[in-house]
C-alpha cells in the first residue's frame, strides 16, 4: 500500500466486493492475469478502524537493547566502509569499529526514549483494518473484468441425486422418497337431477 503521489482518489466501477483483504488482493491478482491493465484497478477500504496491539513495556534497558540491535547493523556498516577502504586493516579494526556503532546505537535510542517517556513508555504494533473491501475497475475495463470475476466465482452446487428405493435402507439411515404425481380428485357425491323422483315431489303420471 502505497501514498506515494498525493492523496488517491477513488475511481471506477465495483465489480467484487469482499470481506478480507487477501480475497481483494487474490481478485485483483486474477484481474492482471487477464490482461486488465493495474492502473485500471483499485481496493477501496469501508468501515476503516485502527487496532494498535501493546507489546510490551518501555524502559530504559528494553531501550538499550533495541539501540544495540540497531548499532550493530550500524557498525557492520562502518566496519565494511572501513575494511574496504583499507584492504590491508586488522581485525581489531573491525571489532573496534563493530563497538562504536553499538555504542551509537545506543546512545542514540537512550536519548530519544528520555525526550519521549512522559508521553509513550510501551512498544505496540498497529494496524488499520476494514469491515469490508471493493475491487472497482475503470469504465474502459468494466466489461472484461466482470467476465474475469464471473468466471472466477464459486460454481453453484449440483442438485442431489434420487433416491434409489430399490434396495431396502439401513436401520436407522433416512430415506425421502421422491414426490408422487398429483392424484386426480376423488368423484364427489351424485347430485340428484331436477326432474327426477328423489327431486323433493311426487312423480308425474
Amino acid at each position: 500500500m502505497s501514498m506515494l503521489g498525493g492523496t488517491p482518489v477513488e475511481h471506477g466501477e465495483k465489480i467484487a466486493d469482499f470481506a478480507t483483504y487477501q480475497g481483494a488482493q487474490q481478485a485483483v491478482s486474477q484481474l492482471i492475469q487477464s490482461d486488465i491493465p493495474a492502473r485500471d484497478i483499485q481496493i477501496v477500504g469501508h468501515g476503516l478502524r485502527s487496532i494498535e496491539t501493546v507489546t510490551g513495556k518501555l524502559g530504559y534497558a528494553a531501550a538499550a537493547r533495541s539501540g544495540a540491535i540497531n548499532g550493530i547493523l550500524l557498525g557492520l556498516l562502518f566496519s565494511a566502509i572501513f575494511v574496504l577502504g583499507t584492504p590491508g586493516a586488522a581485525i581489531q579494526l573491525f571489532i573496534g569499529v563493530m563497538f562504536v556503532g553499538i555504542a551509537i546505537g545506543m546512545l542514540l535510542s537512550l536519548v530519544s526514549y528520555a525526550l519521549l517517556r512522559r508521553r509513550r513508555d510501551y512498544t505496540s504494533v498497529t494496524q488499520v483494518l476494514a469491515d469490508r473491501y471493493e475491487v472497482t475497475v475503470l469504465p474502459s475495463s468494466i466489461h472484461r473484468a466482470r467476465e474475469v470475476v464471473g468466471r472466477t466465482s464459486a460454481p453453484v452446487a449440483p442438485a442431489p441425486a434420487p433416491v434409489d428405493l430399490s434396495t431396502p435402507p439401513q436401520y436407522g439411515e433416512r430415506v425421502d422418497p421422491a414426490p408422487s404425481p398429483a392424484a386426480p380428485p376423488a368423484p364427489g357425491p351424485e347430485l340428484p337431477q331436477p326432474g327426477g323422483p328423489d327431486a323433493g315431489g311426487t312423480p308425474r303420471a
